[in-house]
């Protein structure tokens, strides 16, 4: 069985990076139907239906993300569970060359990238006996932007905007609330949470992770969960954070809460959050062929995701300001920068060049390989593969997580004269101070949208840093066309700000008893 099996499990990969389930895409369109038309939410969702069609049509990557490859698997009594790890571990690597998973595995203490996705403790496999006859393997491919806004809180507490949660359902509510609050844009928002209540500090987070492998539309058979979860997903989408913390009607695409036991000295509720691109799937395997007999989610080829904005689509609250479209050719002059605004679409030609936590780290105490008087950095660690000429081609190359090169990116803007930083979920003060005093911007990408992003870059100029790995790597890129918003400008401005300011107000309304 061992090479039908790892065949499968290839399939399954593949499947679950490159095609998002149906009831996931269900839970897209239907938000794209209560966003108000012409917002720059409602924007981003058309983009990322567009990026759901592509990456299924070029079996490539949803988000470059791929995360941390996490399987379930369920086995018979009598099949070799040490033999199923090594075919699993297999397949993984196999996903890898082919470029289906991005390498992702990195030395804790060295930083070096293992190239494969294999070392101590990834993939992460979980094994359990059941006494159904087939093999049960579920995936989830959870990225690390999402994966950082994982929240747990310990109660009692207090909680901003919601003061004291105490140790009941109604305690529950509100530590659910401000999670969905706390990840604003940065997890890629309208996103799914799964809740774990109970447990320890670790039982807890995996009782949390348990809960994103529950259908999106099923009913939690718990009565209590059951009013829970629906309560949640009626108010969360009040806070008014909306896709990519843009601002809009829709922040929660998802709710699924499980409870166990606990201590009586410890009151955990464990929230793990994951993006838009919620890339789970299973398969059924019998165990003496190996081949694949079911898939335990629908596949998204059941459900072609509609091309055009949907027509039942709100028409805006409020009139939206006229919309700005400006062309840049890099490199960028200061003067040019100055006369962009909050809101304005930038369309940017040229080179551009990705820079991510270690070359971020390097920058602060070196020499830059190339002058990046005027350019563009982008938040990106792509999916990269080789052409038959030896080449390198860019397969996906969404943007990651801004936030966390907020200690650095101020005092690179200044020491190299760097224009524009592209990336996903904001930055903060520190930033924007010295796009204010340097003359720079910074430009919102639509997060997970590895495909949409990857045709804009028409060809790979050179690398460097490759020791660092792929996705740390410092790539030079030739991009045509590539759309981002500006959320902070160079006149003090952040929309980033400006929303989490408005969702902490509204988030004060739900700091009454609602589960008495």
């Amino acid at each position: 069985m061992a090479q039908p099996f790892q065949e499968s499990i290839y399939k399954l990969i593949v499947e679950t990076s490159t095609n998002l389930p149906a009831d996931v895409r269900e839970a897209i369109q239907e938000a794209r139907k209560k966003e108000d038309a012409g917002t720059r939410s409602a924007l981003s969702l058309s983009t990322i239906a567009d990026n759901i069609r592509m990456a299924e049509c070029n079996v490539s990557p949803i988000c470059q993300d791929t995360g941390m490859p996490t399987f379930i698997v369920h086995t018979p009594v009598g099949v070799n569970q040490m033999e199923l790890r090594k075919q699993i571990i297999e397949a993984v690597a196999q996903a890898t060359k082919d470029s289906k998973l991005r390498t992702n595995s990195v030395d804790s203490l060295t930083g070096a990238n293992s190239g494969d996705n294999i070392g101590p403790g990834t993939p992460v496999i979980h094994f359990e006996q059941w006494e159904n006859s087939q093999i049960e393997v579920k995936l989830i491919l959870k990225g690390g932007g999402c994966e950082n806004k994982n929240i747990q809180y310990s109660l009692p507490t207090e909680l901003e905007g919601l003061g004291k949660a105490g140790r009941d359902l109604d305690g529950i509510r509100k530590c659910i609330m401000h999670a969905v609050y706390q990840a604003q844009g940065q997890g890629c928002s309208a996103g799914f949470i799964g809740v774990g209540i109970g447990g320890d500090r670790t039982s807890g987070y995996e009782l949390a992770k348990h809960q994103l492998f529950r259908a999106v539309d099923d009913v939690n058979p718990h009565e209590d969960l059951r009013k829970l979860e629906e309560y949640v997903m009626e108010n969360a989408n009040k806070l008014g954070i909306g896709t990519m913390g843009f601002g809009g009607q829709v922040s929660l695409l998802g709710c699924k809460v499980g409870v166990m036991n606990r201590l009586p000295a410890s009151f955990f509720v464990s929230v793990a959050y994951n993006c838009w691109a919620f890339r789970r799937q299973g398969v059924l395997i019998d165990p003496q062929s190996g081949e694949i007999t079911k898939w335990v989610y629908r596949r998204g080829d059941e459900l072609p995701m509609s091309k055009d904005e949907p027509t039942e689509a709100a028409p805006a609250a409020e009139a939206q300001p006229e919309r700005r479209e400006i062309v840049l050719q890099t490199p960028i002059s200061e003067e040019q920068i100055r006369q962009l605004r909050v809101g304005d679409v930038v369309i940017i030609n040229g080179p551009m060049h990705t820079g991510r936590d270690a070359l971020h780290k390097y920058l602060m105490d070196h020499d830059s390989p190339i002058d990046l008087n005027g350019a563009v950095i982008y938040h990106c660690g792509p999916v990269m593969a080789k052409d038959e000429q030896g080449g390198w081609v860019v397969k996906a190359a969404g943007p990651t997580t801004s936030i966390r090169e907020e200690p650095y990116q101020g005092d690179i803007i200044k020491k190299f004269g760097i224009r524009a930083v592209i990336g996903k979920g904001g930055m903060g003060a520190k930033t924007l101070k010295a796009l204010q005093e340097h003359g720079a911007v910074y430009l919102n990408a639509i997060g997970g949208a590895a495909q949409y992003y990857a045709e804009c870059f028409k060809q790979v100029e050179g690398v460097d840093f490759l020791e660092f790995g792929i996705p740390e790597a410092m790539w030079h890129l030739q991009t045509e066309g590539f759309a981002a918003i500006v959320t902070m400008d160079s006149h003090g401005n952040s929309l980033h700000a400006d929303v989490e300011n408005d969702s902490r107000t509204k988030l004060a309304q739900f700091k009454d008893p609602v589960f008495v």
